[in-house]
């Protein structure tokens, strides 16, 4: 454990893809050093390529993040005839099961899905055989809960970066054809958790379509948002200890989105006016 620590810490915190992003770099390294806890975050243009992250290639836990890898995987398998969304899996169709996971982020159903496709090991071995590195699912939802909690394990973990990543795949149609990839993407547009989060201090005009993480001490929102020009970000927000931990993801989603959206001259037209207090008090995890 002492040696993987001090490998983390030999890593660089902040990485930003091309000089246009430096400032925000600095300004998102600034806001968040000043955050207790452990914070790691990328951003990427999906279409320049450009990227931004803090901590970037450290793990994280995933908590219920994970699940978009579940649904990926089944919706492939429905693509290749193999599964149906109207498949029975314990009295539910698979439909019901994947909108509960996506939208309410039922554990349950979660962990229904993922043993109808053969457990952890049978998505590990998924992700491998299409080359998507830094993710690791080791452990159904209903056991990583039971486990002692650890918020260093790298079980169960992603990178920032390998999010992102995972999230452009996605949407470039690289792990899922375009009917199966439109309906993820609605799904994690209805996602009903997490209002405090990524979403509590964008413009109603940055469509959200995200999935969000909690453990106890640990929170995370990943998912993909619109900026002014149209251009879409896919984002990752990891946090670990500390307090305030939605309120800082909050204000680190909207430092990207001004930040973006001023290196590659979109306008702003909706200034950051929101009160995250108002958001705060009827948000849900």
């Amino acid at each position: 454990m002492i040696v993987w620590m001090l490998a983390l810490v030999a890593q660089p915190v902040a990485a930003a893809s091309s000089p246009s992003l430096a400032s925000l770099e600095r300004e998102l390294s600034s806001m968040i050093d000043t955050r207790s806890g452990n914070y790691g975050v990328a951003a990427l243009d999906l279409a320049t390529g450009e990227m931004v992250s803090l901590r970037g290639d450290t793990p994280f836990p995933m908590a219920s993040t994970m699940k978009i890898a579940v649904a990926a995987n089944y919706l492939a398998q429905v693509e290749f005839g193999r599964r149906s969304l109207d498949d029975r899996i314990a009295g539910r169709s698979a439909r019901s099961l994947m909108e509960a996971m996506m939208i309410r982020s039922d554990n349950h159903a979660t962990d229904l899905l993922l043993d109808n496709l053969g457990g952890p090991t049978k998505l590990q071995q998924w992700l491998r055989e299409r080359s998507v590195t830094g993710i690791r699912v080791d452990r159904n939802i209903a056991n990583l809960l039971a486990a002692k909690r650890d918020l260093w394990d790298v079980r169960d973990s992603a990178t920032p970066r390998a999010m992102v990543e995972l999230l452009r795949r996605i949407d470039k149609g690289e792990l899922l054809r375009s009917s199966s990839r439109a309906y993820l993407l609605d799904l994690m547009a209805r996602c009903q958790t997490g209002k405090n989060r990524m979403r509590a201090l964008l413009p109603a005009s940055a469509r959200v379509q995200h999935k969000t993480g909690t453990l106890n001490n640990y929170t995370s929102d990943v998912g993909y948002f619109t900026l002014p020009d149209g251009r879409r970000l896919a984002v990752a927000f990891f946090a670990r200890g500390g307090s305030n931990r939605p309120q800082t993801i909050a204000m680190a989603a909207r430092t990207i989105y001004d930040g973006f959206a001023r290196a590659f001259l979109a306008p702003i037209t909706q200034p950051f006016t929101r009160s995250y207090s108002t958001v705060a008090a009827t948000a849900t995890n």
